[in-house]
């Protein structure tokens, strides 16, 4: 492997929003430093399913009646 191509692999300290920190493994920073979260798995919707909120499928499905209505496929 060419020397000098990659970057710095080290450990440091990463915490979540919930105040728990781990170690891990990466190239973010310096050895030692500490990588504070604003937004992780234990707090973000994408994960936790948060406010769902069901879309109004009702208008557009009236716009495509609208728009579509009168016609007909195949022979009546």
């Amino acid at each position: 492997m060419k020397t000098g191509t990659h970057p710095d692999y080290h450990m440091i300290k990463v915490q979540m929003t919930d105040g728990t920190v781990f170690e891990t493994r990466s190239t973010w920073g310096k050895e030692g430093e500490t990588l504070q979260l604003e937004v992780d798995p234990k707090v973000h919707p994408a994960w936790t399913g948060g406010n769902r909120s069901m879309v109004d499928a009702g208008g557009q499905v009236a716009r495509f009646n609208k728009r579509f209505g009168g016609l007909s496929l195949g022979k009546k």
